[in-house]
């Protein structure tokens, strides 16, 4: 139980943030047009900067992360599968099954993630959060986006796809950074010190958007969030169990076994729910989603981290 306690208050800072954001939003001081300017904050300055600046001073020789891009890229890839034999078993129709591409194996690695990883395990945890970051969203932006598209009534367009790869900032930032490391580039202490500032301001600037978020969000009535709380569990709870199931029968890095069971076991992020209103898919579900999920994260996290050690 102490450890269980210990966990929570490793990860309680950060939920009060989304707090402080649901009450704002709930006093109407705020609207969508707060969300859409805070993560483009995130999305183009902040979330790199905290990616640069953790892999800058990265030791390419320390440790190599080829088994970390393989077994995640692996479980989202078996994730996005996993839509084919739900839908089927379940009987859903072809919007729902476009739906749960994205459902499945997007978790909100980014937002959520990287400040949890932070939060629990130190400064030195970043540069393995921010690759892992980076191949869910490359995962998404493809893989998802593909299975989406093909899916339904749209045209697939790889010129499209490709562009929207090349201007990834997340996705940038992580090359840029690993340029930096592999080149030995020394950037000049000012530079340093400024991509650190932006780096410390993003937890809380997109931990407040997504509670000013969650704090837009209708309840409706009590049994339409049966399938939520389904959908919560599995992707939460039974899909990282077996993740780790699988990784402890390898010889996975202590810390990159941690690292990838905790981002897998993520609540739904806002970029898929994005995508699901672009796509015109089950948005209210994957709201409800991401709501109920945060929610319980504060429960669900500090579980998965005592469960870890």
């Amino acid at each position: 139980m102490g450890t269980f306690i210990i966990a929570v208050k490793t990860v309680l800072p950060l939920f009060l943030i989304i707090i402080t954001g649901t009450l704002f939003s709930r006093t109407k001081a705020s609207n969508a047009n707060w969300i859409d300017v805070l993560n483009k904050y995130a999305l183009y300055i902040g979330f790199p900067a905290l990616v640069i600046a953790s892999l800058m001073h990265l030791e390419l020789g320390e440790q190599s992360f080829v088994t970390l891009i393989v077994y995640n890229s692996g479980y989202i890839i078996l994730c996005s599968l996993l839509a084919f034999p739900v839908a089927k078993l379940f009987k859903f129709p072809p919007q729902m099954r476009r739906t749960l591409f994205l459902i499945l194996p997007f978790g909100n690695i980014a937002y959520l993630g990287m400040p949890v990883l932070q939060n629990a395990f130190g400064d030195n945890i970043l540069p393995v959060a921010a690759i892992i970051s980076a191949i869910y969203i490359f995962w998404l932006l493809t893989l998802g986006i593909i299975l989406v598209e093909v899916n339904g009534k749209e045209s697939f367009d790889v010129k499209k796809l490709l562009l929207s790869l090349a201007q990834n900032p997340l996705l940038l930032s992580v090359i840029v950074g690993l340029v930096l490391v592999f080149f030995k580039i020394k950037l000049p202490v000012v530079a340093e010190q400024t991509i650190q500032l932006f780096a410390n301001s993003v937890t809380s600037v997109v931990l407040f958007s997504l509670g000013i978020f969650l704090g837009m969000q209708k309840f409706g009535k009590l049994k339409e969030w049966y399938q939520v709380a389904a959908f919560v569990g599995g992707t939460m709870l039974v899909l990282p169990f077996v993740f780790y199931q699988f990784l402890k029968l390898t010889q996975f890095d202590t810390q990159f076994l941690k690292a990838s069971v905790i981002d897998a076991a993520m609540p739904l992020g806002l970029t898929p729910y994005a995508l699901s209103l672009h796509y015109k898919l089950e948005t209210t579900l994957a709201a409800r989603i991401v709501v109920l999920g945060t929610l319980l994260s504060i429960v669900i996290i500090p579980l998965w981290m005592v469960w870890l050690g």
